[in-house]
């Protein structure tokens, strides 16, 4: 419940002033649609339906009536009624209208606040968070928040009609009126149930959406392997057995609302028909007032009705606040900037100009395993260098990657920047570093955007000049459209060597300090290899390149080179150093790559 005030409260704070005058407004169109009903009496009196009160509150109401001359009497009251008819229900719809608007202001100001919470949010978070659970989050559980602000709105207008027509039965006959709120009360005491049923449907809705779209982004993450071994049927069977929970919640749900609804219904016209014959056996209530109570009560019945089919569907999306509300407080807890002063605290110049140093540096992934990713690194990188790391599998090489861009801090030793700690000028010098990974990702936008991601003001020339430097400018102009070709998800239209390509000429285009290429050449053949390889050298002494190798003839001309293992370096030296010391692990990685070769 806590979650649902948090959102409620946040909500408040959201609205304002404009709240309250919506709440005021509502009191106001419940007063003209009590005072709508009140003229009923007048009119049944002046056509000899009933006879006009006397001894009752009601009567100063229709005195004024009676100074008119006979022929004009009904149509005033008609008249009179009408106008608290339009009044009521025009103002109804202009605040029916504003609360919508307020509602899904309120709703985009969440959207963008979780979503720029996340983006805020360190690396370390997305390490340890499932993408789809991301997804889920904020196309699943934020529209469910959505609707329950929506039907805490609505519940706010029933409560207030309800309060108005309460005071004005009561004003009425309190005793009569007291009598239908008792039996009101005993039948919210019965379906006090149906809110424990809800909030447990509820928890089981999350869990299952969250299985939902787990599975479905994995699926067609993995759709390559599914339709190559043939294993669709063991996905469809997951599926249906998924989707079949799916139906048994909602309709279980269906079913629990449909029951509240259907013994409202019942007991009202129970509650009714016993109040009627209590009323008039032992109250000896006059029929006028009689009849006015019934009128009021059989319209507040279905409001009593709504509040608890509202009252289930706040109890229903009460998971999707605490789950929301779960991954919003994480996000910030593992925030490292804040995106509205970032661009206040860089200097888009900044430039690095000595080096990066890495003392003693150790990471381990879980904190609470005495297992290490790294050991007690001690590394240069000379500004303007050209540094290659290499290694078997597993032996660390992408943790001293992620740790020299600045996405995770060490657990022990420091890493400097120009001789400064990392922490204190990791944002300016990540946006002087361009970073290729090994799986290379493309949006689903036109070529010309996905280039444009790294360099928004970048003329067509520089366009070009960018694909010819990642060897790419022959291919592109050879797509239908050129630059504006659509690449679909992830670039699924191009090749594997082709995105590399292009993932490559976004990064030059940005003109970094540091270029980062993490197996960037792996999926190209040896001619484009070539291409990419002499247009590093062009560029070599301007900026400082730092690349991971599998394919050790990549490296040659690399300033020095970095051999991990086992999350610690083993050996450093320039290409010719370690590939004549024959008992190092550098020349045994060398010779079974030159075995693999001759082989081929």
């Amino acid at each position: 419940m806590q979650d649902l005030l948090a959102y409620l409260r946040k909500f408040q704070r959201f609205a304002g002033l404009q709240l309250y005058l919506n709440m005021a407004g509502m009191t106001v169109s419940s007063l003209l649609d009590g005072l709508g009903i009140l003229m009923l009496l007048p009119m049944l009196s002046l056509i000899g339906l009933t006879s006009m009160f006397s001894n009752s509150y009601l009567e100063a109401l229709v005195q004024p009536l009676r100074s008119l001359d006979a022929a004009v009497q009904l149509p005033a009251v008609l008249l009179i009624y009408l106008v608290l008819l339009i009044s009521q229900s025009s103002l109804s719809r202009f605040l029916g209208n504003r609360n919508i608007q307020l509602e899904q202001r309120f709703i985009r100001y969440i959207r963008n606040d979780v979503y720029r919470s996340l983006l805020e949010a360190n690396w370390p978070f997305f390490l340890g968070t499932r993408k789809s659970d991301l997804t889920h989050v904020m196309t699943t559980e934020l529209p469910r928040v959505s609707y329950g602000i929506f039907t805490f709105l609505q519940m706010i207008m029933s409560v207030l009609f309800t309060l108005v027509q309460i005071g004005i039965a009561l004003w009425l006959s309190y005793k009569l009126t007291l009598l239908v709120l008792v039996c009101g009360l005993i039948l919210a005491f019965v379906n006090r149930k149906s809110f424990t049923a809800s909030r447990s449907i509820g928890d089981e809705m999350t869990t299952l959406m969250q299985s939902y779209m787990a599975g479905m982004t994995e699926h067609f993450n993995g759709i390559k392997d599914i339709k190559s071994n043939m294993t669709e049927s063991q996905h469809v069977d997951w599926f249906r057995a998924l989707t079949i929970r799916m139906e048994h919640n909602v309709v279980r749900f269906s079913r629990l609302q449909s029951g509240s609804q259907f013994y409202y219904k019942l007991a009202s016209g129970v509650f009714i028909a016993l109040f009627v014959y209590i009323a008039t056996a032992f109250f000896h209530a006059e029929g006028s007032m009689l009849l006015l109570i019934v009128i009021i009560f059989s319209r507040l019945w279905p409001k009593f009705s709504q509040l608890q089919s509202s009252w289930e569907g706040l109890a229903q999306i009460m998971p999707a606040c605490r789950t929301l509300r779960e991954l919003q407080f994480n996000s910030e807890q593992a925030r490292e900037f804040d995106l509205k002063n970032l661009s206040v605290d860089i200097q888009s110049d900044w430039r690095m100009k000595h080096g990066i140093e890495c003392r003693g540096v150790c990471y381990q992934y879980d904190v609470h395993r005495s297992s290490y990713a790294l050991r007690h690194i001690d590394l240069n990188i000379p500004a303007n260098s050209m540094t290659a790391i290499v290694g078997k599998s597993g032996a660390g090489k992408s943790t001293l990657i992620d740790l020299l861009i600045g996405l995770i801090e060490p657990q022990q030793g420091d890493i400097m920047v120009d001789g400064m700690p990392m922490r204190t000028c990791s944002f300016q010098f990540r946006q002087t570093v361009s970073y290729v990974s090994q799986d290379p990702f493309l949006f689903h936008l036109s070529l010309r955007e996905n280039l444009c991601m790294g360099a928004p003001d970048a003329t067509e020339e520089q366009l070009w000049e960018a694909l010819r430097f990642s060897a790419a400018d022959e291919f592109v102009r050879r797509l239908p459209d050129g630059l504006d070709t659509l690449l679909g998800d992830r670039g699924v239209r191009l090749s594997g060597g082709e995105r590399q390509r292009i993932v490559l000429a976004r990064a030059i285009l940005r003109k970094p300090s540091v270029l980062i290429l993490d197996e960037a050449t792996s999926a190209l053949d040896s001619e484009n290899e070539a291409k990419i390889q002499l247009a590093l050298e062009r560029i070599r002494g301007s900026m400082t390149i730092i690349f991971i190798a599998h394919r050790l003839s990549t490296i040659r001309h690399a300033d020095q080179v970095i051999v991990l293992e086992n999350g610690g370096i083993i050996q450093r030296g320039s290409y010719s150093q370690l590939a004549n010391a024959s008992n190092g692990m550098f020349s045994q990685l060398l010779h079974q790559q030159e075995i693999a070769a001759v082989s081929r």
